[in-house]
């Protein structure tokens, strides 16, 4: 996408990926841009471990172990199918401690129809070019992903990876540290993954290449302090933070995870800004940034399977400050499955995932209601099936991803004149995981 031909609808589209984006682009009623917004499976995972699923969809354990033997980071997150190192590099860094050095590196190709103003109907792009450094045992650690990136997501613009890394969270997307004094609580303070949502933000931590609609409603990165704390089988974890990447810190996030089995996990989590700022800007979409946000999340991984249902809702309320008159909600599910074939199957290595969702919105445009999608009451479903087959560190993947709305406002959607209701996608992306 170019700045150049985007002129005002840009700014818009661009705040909709925000780790999210929500076509609510080009329906900023303060002319700031402001649009819809991010992605991730409660992230409860973050609580008091910071542990991913040891399998695609399962929560993390609820403490943290440290294996004798190496073993793959489980940070940052992936749901699978795509499996971290499982002998990642480490080296002795003094002070520092032993550091763990992971990585991603990734391109893809993408091609649509109906493209919005300034994109491309093919492109090809890096992904991924990030590195990962750690520290995971004793009192102090932390984490720093370093590198480039594109969020690309459902039913928004493309942006491409310079302006991706320059204008959403910089070239040091996530960088913590963390006091751990016992196994079960600890303290994280810096540029933290959110807890909303259960997609993660960047491509190679998802079942799906793009991200979803409901993920365009929710943030993905965040600057503030998160507490976590795990009383088996309860995982819980409260942060006080900017919410959109708005360097206003007027955001509470809680959540609770109940671990039911190995199988079967339970996660509720909510939050909201407790106050009105005006900020808009590519990461930080304005009416997502002053909303409040609840999602219930059920997950059951049990080999060969991972499934993940999850139902989301959003409230903007009505402040002439942010140029919302009414208040406005967007409410909505999705389930995300993968199916992976077992190392004795001849197709060993390969995997399914598919992803199903719909959201509706609320509000009259004649009321001066927000837009949260494709203008105020508008509707929109997707499917998405990723094919996905991995060798040791080597991926590859393919996905077709397609998109419907109902009840939208002219100029607002797909297409050069915003008018299409629906679009397709074609993506394939191959990389490594070191």
């Amino acid at each position: 996408m170019q700045k150049k031909t985007f002129t005002g609808q840009f700014v818009a589209a661009g705040v909709l990926l925000n780790v999210g984006i929500a076509p609510a682009w080009a329906a900023d009623p303060a002319g700031s841009g402001s649009s819809a917004a991010n992605r991730l499976p409660a992230q409860v995972a973050q609580a008091a471990s910071d542990q991913p699923p040891p399998a695609p969809g399962e929560q993390p354990a609820a403490a943290e172990q440290q294996p004798a033997a190496p073993t793959a980071m489980t940070t940052p997150t992936m749901v699978g199918p795509l499996a971290a190192n499982p002998n990642p590099m480490s080296f002795d860094a003094g002070p520092l401690g032993p550091v763990y050095v992971t990585g991603a590196v990734s391109a893809l190709g993408l091609w649509q129809n109906n493209k919005f103003p300034g994109d491309q109907h093919s492109l090809a792009s890096l992904s991924n070019g990030q590195f990962m450094f750690q520290k995971t045992e004793g009192l102090f650690q932390y984490f720093v992903q370093a590198g480039a990136y594109t969020l690309p997501a459902l039913g928004t613009p493309y942006v491409n990876t310079p302006k991706a890394t320059g204008d959403f969270y910089g070239a040091l997307p996530q960088a913590f540290i963390k006091l751990a004094p016992t196994d079960t609580f600890s303290i994280q303070a810096g540029k933290l993954p959110t807890l909303i949502g259960a997609e993660y933000t960047f491509t190679f931590e998802n079942m799906n290449i793009e991200r979803g609609l409901l993920w365009n409603q929710e943030n993905a990165v965040n600057r503030g302090v998160q507490l976590n704390y795990a009383a088996d089988p309860f995982t819980f974890a409260f942060s006080w933070n900017d919410g959109f990447y708005s360097n206003r810190f007027t955001w509470l996030w809680g959540s609770l995870a109940y671990a039911l089995d190995k199988q079967n996990t339970f996660s509720v989590v909510a939050g909201g800004n407790y106050a009105h700022t005006t900020k808009a800007t590519l990461a930080t979409p304005l009416f997502q940034n002053n909303e409040t946000i609840l999602n219930l999340i059920y997950t059951y991984n049990a080999a060969p399977w991972s499934i993940t249902p999850y139902f989301q809702y959003t409230h903007v309320p009505a402040a002439s400050s942010i140029g919302a008159f009414t208040d406005a909600a967007t409410y909505g599910g999705a389930i995300l499955a993968n199916y992976s074939f077992g190392e004795d199957s001849p197709l060993s290595g390969v995997s399914l995932p598919i992803r199903f969702e719909y959201i509706a919105s609320t509000g009259n445009a004649a009321n001066g209601a927000p837009n949260l999608l494709y203008g105020p009451g508008s509707k929109a479903w997707s499917v998405t099936v990723t094919p996905t087959y991995q060798y040791k560190i080597y991926f590859a993947r393919a996905e077709f991803s397609h998109v419907g709305t109902t009840s939208t406002t002219p100029g607002l959607v797909f297409g050069p004149g915003g008018t299409n209701t629906t679009q397709t996608r074609a993506v394939l992306e191959a990389g490594i995981l070191f």
